[in-house]
């Protein structure tokens, strides 16, 4: 089997066991991102001599005798997460050149357990999208179809996996940015509990709702990143106080007796025919392997994009704030004789872009004064309101399951005159962000020849047992780790 057709935790193995090296690894990686990237754009930055030596110092832990869960295991890492010494941009011009003199927590834990960062990934600026058509560089392709988008806003994270550029990548998800991009690439995607991984140098978006995760082709492989990429860190002041997210029981997940809820409100008019008919094959197999399925009704999750889309907003607005063309990025080389205001005018007005420029205005808008109230507070009620639904849900229930996106791959372009329908990808997606809720998209299933993504989601903290679930159903799916052609 050749090494680009090995799983993440095979490939791990075989490094450990020194029938692979870490350099091998790397170099049929690198050798495909050569070959194949310049049509499919996944990446914004790659280093082959940094990699190369990131591997050779992997290598040495080996021999000497170290255990590492992830021994020579490709990551590409969104291009929002800080990488010491690595170009991290955001995809905006308004952080162009911009390296970090240090690396963000769950990049040290990354290395600590012997992964090596391949390159960073391309996004929707400042994670602000759905489709990675709002990055300032380049657009990327899904690699099922590259006519068609991968998603977003970590789409390219979730191209440079179903490509098979890296087993494994890192994420966010603000609302449903790591779920939606698996669910069009046909991978695998995990939100976990708001507070299980460190947010210290990811460059912020919503910080009540940004989470980070990690894609793979596998539930396995993503649970392999994540065990090493989650628990407290004294940096972040929104890290829970709790250990990382446990693998030993990760197989002995079973449908027999599990108790799943389907909202109505997530299979209604807005989603596809072949996205339905993908979920109801889902459910059916969930059904004959013993689980108990029940159509419920959860009416806050019709608000949700609204919502989401004042909150969301409105933290924007505060935390894009610290870039003003003098800390960070390239600095205007007129606006000096127009002064302090005027360089920062000229900083954000030729850095942001569209995209990040109408999020800016609403949020700082819906914090006005006079509208706080009206806009801000209400939709911070309303979240309330869902927290409480889908807490009701988890009472009697162990997951909620319905499709991550209501569409399948769209064609690229094809929304940019809909902002509406844009952000409408994020319905089934958002109440997860909004409660905290750990969440999961795997590979259901197609409709006309493209992936759909079935999602699955927990109580907060049950991040162990919605892996679990998510194994077992991956076991009753044959399409699950189906992979995209490489052409």
């Amino acid at each position: 089997m050749e090494i680009l057709d090995l799983t993440a935790s095979e490939l791990a193995a075989k490094v450990q066991a020194r029938e692979l090296s870490a350099r091998a690894v790397v170099d049929a990686h690198l050798g495909e991102i050569e070959r194949r990237d310049a049509r499919i754009g996944a990446f914004l930055t790659v280093d082959p001599e940094r990699v190369r030596a990131e591997a050779d110092a992997i290598q040495a832990r080996v021999d000497a005798g170290e255990a590492l869960p992830l021994a020579g295991v490709p990551v590409a890492i969104k291009d929002n997460i800080s990488t010491e010494g690595i170009a991290t941009t955001c995809a905006s011009k308004i952080l162009r050149g911009y390296v970090p003199p240090y690396d963000a927590t769950v990049i040290q834990q990354v290395r600590a357990a012997g992964g090596i960062v391949i390159g960073k990934t391309n996004l929707d600026e400042f994670a602000m999208g759905a489709s990675t058509e709002t990055s300032a560089y380049h657009l990327t392709r899904n690699p099922w179809d590259l006519e068609r988008s991968p998603g977003g806003s970590s789409g390219g994270s979730a191209a440079a996996v179903a490509a098979g550029f890296a087993p494994l990548s890192l994420g966010s998800d603000t609302g449903g940015s790591i779920r939606q991009p698996a669910s069009l690439c046909g991978i695998v995607g995990f939100k976990p509990t708001y507070g299980r991984a460190s947010r210290y140098g990811l460059v912020a978006f919503g910080s009540s709702l940004d989470q980070i995760g990690p894609f793979g082709n596998t539930v396995t492989d993503v649970a392999r990143l994540a065990a090493a990429t989650t628990g407290h860190d004294p940096l972040d002041s929104t890290s829970l106080q709790t250990p990382p997210i446990d693998l030993s029981q990760l197989e002995d997940g079973r449908l027999a007796g599990l108790r799943i809820a389907v909202p109505d409100e997530m299979l209604g008019d807005a989603t596809e025919p072949g996205v339905r008919a993908v979920i109801e094959a889902v459910i059916a197999r969930a059904i004959a392997a013993g689980a108990t399925v029940d159509r419920v009704s959860i009416p806050s999750i019709k608000l949700g994009v609204t919502t989401y889309y004042i909150i969301a907003p409105a933290e924007a607005s505060s935390n894009l704030g610290r870039f003003d063309g003098i800390r960070y990025g390239p600095r205007p080389d007129n606006a000096a004789a127009k002064g302090h205001i005027g360089l920062v005018e000229q900083a954000r007005e030729h850095g942001f872009g569209p995209e990040v420029k109408t999020r800016i205005m609403i949020g700082t808008y819906a914090l006005s004064a006079g509208y706080y109230d009206a806009y801000y507070l209400r939709a911070q009620q309303v979240r309330a309101v869902m927290r409480q639904e889908f807490e009701g849900i988890f009472h009697r229930y162990d997951v909620v399951l319905g499709p991550t996106s209501p569409c399948v791959a769209f064609r690229i372009g094809d929304l940019n005159d809909d902002p509406l329908a844009m952000k409408l990808l994020d319905a089934c997606t958002i109440p997860a962000n909004m409660g905290g809720f750990p969440a999961i998209s795997l590979n259901g299933g197609f409709a006309d020849g493209l992936p759909v993504g079935v999602q699955l989601m927990g109580p907060v903290l049950a991040d162990e047992e919605l892996l679990r679930i998510a194994r077992a159903l991956e076991r009753e799916l044959p399409d699950a780790s189906r992979r995209a052609p490489r052409t």
